[in-house]
């Protein structure tokens, strides 16, 4: 046998699930509670108590032993049951009273009877008085205690011995069915993972700091608004309003932020200290809440669990109802019992009385009113679980109380679950909300961002770059740091996978700050802080994976000089690129693309009337239509690298201001289109490297003007004469080809400065090579030079000199001859070096102080 205490834990939950339990299901528990506690009595009284006495009804005609005169009893209904039933192990005691029935102490003769007197007079024995009184059964104890376990089981209805036990089943079935999406594993690991999170979000000093700042905000904003106080943006843009960013672009404005620009800045009390220990805890919970999110949000099983429980409750109380109500009246204390044990009792037919009966109609109508309230809850919650949407959740109240506007409304497991903790209490969401906050997320970042990198930390990581700029390089940051914008002497500032980063109005202290880049970090800006821009920044690289990350107001930056675009921007996505806005970037002189384009996009001649320098860097994505290149008339250098040309493209011979021209990493096999260079009269450098060119045509004569040509990595296999007749040529790169010979018109190029021949077949250096004096680079390794002539010393103005990997035995001992030649521009094995006389090395070996340029 069970304790009550054993059966009570039934209903015991985890107190930490009590946020999920509404009122209904609390009162319902309570309800059940108290309906084991009627089975349980009625079960110990049943157990204890419960017996029932049966008396033959005395007949004239059964067996004729039934003395005449007796009174039978033929008007009770007779009752036969015709399934058997087993003896019980253990023997029912029956009582008999005096007149109705008989005690285990006397006789069964004599029975209690009123109807017979007694005529003898009162001197007569007391025995006498006591055998005249009663009817007389002929029944001894063991008859009557067989009859009376025969009639229970048979005479009895079912109901009134097994009552007990079907309430006590009944109420367990609705125990397990209002407590089942605690304990069923798909949902439990959900609500445990979301109770546990919601408690301490509830508990968080963040969540208390946050809320305390908004009632603060709040107040001072109603102060203001009373008083009518008005203040000013810090920052005035002396420029026209013209090119101020659009209602779409991304920056910080009244309808987001609270603390823009262009609002009243109000400064809100730190109501409360964040320690860094609290930031991390704060700064994990937000990382769980957007994980459980996304997890949640994608099903709805527990919804559906729990309706599914509330139907099964409803059906329940409705069976039990329908079936219950029927047997309220079987229960009596009167029973006629047919046990048709004639043959060993003598009798047919007995009455039997029940002492239990009363008892329990009395709890199973008490049980069927527990019931009916229980039912009328159920009813209830089905019609709360269909009158409002619960697979969905508006924070709107919270968004309107408070500064986090951007809330976001949640669906599915997620939005139930808290529409069942508002049962229980609203600021549990409330609060909770504070943790949806992408708002509420960026403060906390920031706090802790600014905590951690103060002035003199940032301060360390400033460095000079190669143009001896003070540049600061931030990387995977959660933001700005807000000591950033106090280094007022910074010239460059990078930004690097930064995804939260704001750039505000206390940029406009930095006035040295003319170049920006953006990797990865589509940063917002507030008003003031884009009307700095605007007017000082001169160069702007933009890194991105996706064309989104454009910040809108990069396309209105209008004294912008530099423009780098480094990402995707397939021609299926030229119409998100925003180039229609570049007609405002009125001074921009270059425009640098890295992508994967098809075709050059037509909005780029916008900024056809300033534009100099053109450079486009494919990653191996032929580079088809080029017909904008045609109204690019002022650009003076171009560059279409691995764009996969196998031509040089017609639309560059329009290009008549063009200087430059680089071609590098492409598939161009022939250049016979070169003689159409004659009319690019400022042509002056000539980029082909890294392609697949086999020969060089002899009307690369018309290009009078020519400085300089790269012609490394390709396919040559012999250098034309006409290469040799271009009079201005400083620069002639032919490395890594396949050239055998140089020809002897090299000497013709009396204006050459840096020649390279490395990784070619040459086995003999001509002596015309010595007459180009003018000579400061040249590279001969990877060849097959046997020997250097001694009038390598008439190149009095030779730098960097490059022999390795040659087949040399010796060097010339002239090479000391070379004034400007020393050790570290010469390129050359060890034991070459080290053969030479002492004193060669010693010329080699000293500083010089003399300056020159290199010219490269």
């Amino acid at each position: 046998m069970f304790t009550l205490a054993e059966v009570a834990s039934l209903s015991d939950i985890q107190p930490t699930y009590r946020i999920l339990k509404p009122w209904w299901d609390v009162f319902m528990d309570y309800l059940a509670v108290v309906m084991l506690m009627v089975a349980i009595f009625a079960g110990t009284m049943q157990l204890t108590k419960d017996q029932v006495v049966c008396l033959p009804v005395l007949q004239s005609t059964v067996n004729s032993k039934v003395q005449p005169g007796t009174p039978g009893k033929a008007d009770f209904p007779t009752v036969e049951t015709t399934t058997g039933q087993g003896e019980e192990a253990s023997m029912r005691t029956v009582a008999f009273e005096s007149a109705p029935t008989v005690t285990p102490d006397i006789f069964l003769s004599r029975a209690t009877s009123s109807q017979y007197q007694t005529t003898e007079s009162d001197q007569e024995p007391k025995k006498e008085q006591k055998d005249s009184s009663g009817r007389k059964t002929n029944l001894d104890f063991q008859q009557y205690v067989f009859i009376n376990q025969m009639c229970y089981h048979l005479a009895l209805p079912w109901y009134s011995k097994y009552f007990p036990y079907l309430v006590l089943i009944h109420t367990i079935i609705l125990i397990v069915s209002s407590n089942f999406w605690f304990k069923y594993p798909k949902t439990c690991s959900k609500i445990e993972h979301f109770v546990s999170i919601l408690g301490k979000c509830f508990e968080s000093p963040w969540t208390t700091k946050a809320l305390s700042e908004t009632a603060c905000e709040d107040s001072e904003e109603n102060k203001q608004r009373l008083t009518g106080a008005q203040s000013l943006p810090k920052y005035v843009s002396t420029s026209s309003d013209e090119g101020s960013p659009s209602a779409s672009t991304p920056m910080i404005t009244k309808s987001g932020f609270k603390f823009s620009a262009d609002k009243p800045m109000i400064e809100i009390p730190s109501v409360t200290i964040l320690d860094k220990k609290d930031g991390e805890q704060a700064k994990a919970l937000f990382e769980k809440v957007r994980k459980f999110r996304a997890h949640v949000e994608d099903s709805d099983l527990i919804y559906k669990l729990y309706v599914g429980q509330t139907v099964i409750k409803t059906v329940k109380f409705i069976f039990i109802l329908c079936y219950t109500a029927n047997f309220v009246n079987t229960i009596s204390f009167e029973h006629i019992c047919n046990p048709k044990v004639e043959h060993l009792i003598g009798y047919t037919q007995f009455e039997c009385t029940h002492n239990m009966a009363y008892m329990l109609k009395k709890l199973l109508i008490s049980y069927i009113s527990l019931i009916c309230v229980y039912g009328f809850i159920c009813l209830y919650t089905l019609f709360w679980l269909v009158r409002i949407p619960l697979k969905e959740y508006s924070f709107e109240k919270v968004r309107e109380e408070s500064s986090f506007s951007d809330i976001p409304d949640v669906k599915n497991d997620f939005a139930f679950l808290l529409h069942m903790v508002d049962q229980y209490d609203q600021l549990y969401s409330k609060r909770f909300g504070v943790f949806l906050s992408e708002v509420s997320e960026n403060k906390l970042r920031g706090i802790s961002l600014n905590h951690e990198w103060t002035y003199e930390k940032l301060r360390q990581h400033v460095s000079r770059n190669a143009q001896d700029k003070q540049e600061l390089h931030l990387f995977m940051l959660s933001g700005v740091p807000d000591a950033v914008f106090d280094l007022t002497d910074l010239d460059v500032l990078k930004l690097e996978l930064i995804p939260e980063a704001k750039i505000t109005a206390k940029i406009s202290q930095m006035t040295n700050l003319q170049e920006l880049h953006l990797y990865h970090c589509p940063a917002k800006v507030e008003q003031t802080a884009f009307s700095f821009l605007r007017d000082h920044l001169r160069c702007l690289h933009v890194k991105f994976t996706d064309v989104a990350e454009i910040p809108a107001w990069v396309y209105l930056l209008k004294t912008l000089r530099e423009l780098y675009l480094i990402g995707n921007l397939n021609s299926e996505n030229n119409k998100m690129i925003g180039l229609e806005s570049l007609r405002e970037l009125r001074h921009l002189k270059i425009l640098h693309v890295k992508s994967n384009l098809t075709k050059i996009p037509p909005n780029i001649t916008d900024v056809a009337p300033h534009l100099t320098k053109l450079v486009i860097h494919n990653d191996g994505t032929k580079l088809v239509v080029l017909n904008s290149l045609k109204k690019m008339t002022n650009v003076a250098e171009l560059e279409l690298q691995n764009c996969e040309l196998e031509r040089i493209p017609h639309a560059i011979f329009s290009l008549s201001n063009l200087q430059e021209l680089d071609l590098k990493s492409n598939s161009i096999r022939t250049i016979e289109e070169i003689i159409s260079f004659q009319h690019l009269k400022r042509l002056t450098c000539l980029k082909l490297w890294h392609n697949k060119i086999v020969s060089i045509p002899s009307t690369i004569t018309h290009i009078k003007n020519l400085e300089s040509l790269y012609l490394s990595n390709n396919k040559l296999e012999t250098l034309p004469a006409a290469v040799f007749s271009l009079q201005k040529l400083r620069y002639l790169d032919v490395s890594f080809n396949s050239i055998a010979v140089i020809p002897v018109e090299i000497g013709l190029l009396q204006n050459l400065q840096h020649f390279h021949i490395t990784g070619n077949k040459v086995d003999i250096l001509p002596k015309q090579l010595f007459k180009c004096v003018k000579l400061r680079t040249l590279s001969l390794g990877q060849n097959c030079i046997t020997s250097i002539p001694d009038k390598v010393s008439q190149l009095l103005q030779l730098t960097y000199l490059e022999l390795k990997g040659n087949c040399l035995d010796r060097l010339p001992v002239t090479l000391g001859q070379c004034q400007l030649l020393r050790k570290s521009g010469l390129i050359v094995e060890d034991h070459l070096f080290d053969a030479l006389p002492s004193e060669v090395k010693e010329v080699l070996n000293q500083d010089t102080s003399i300056p020159f340029a290199n010219g490269i």
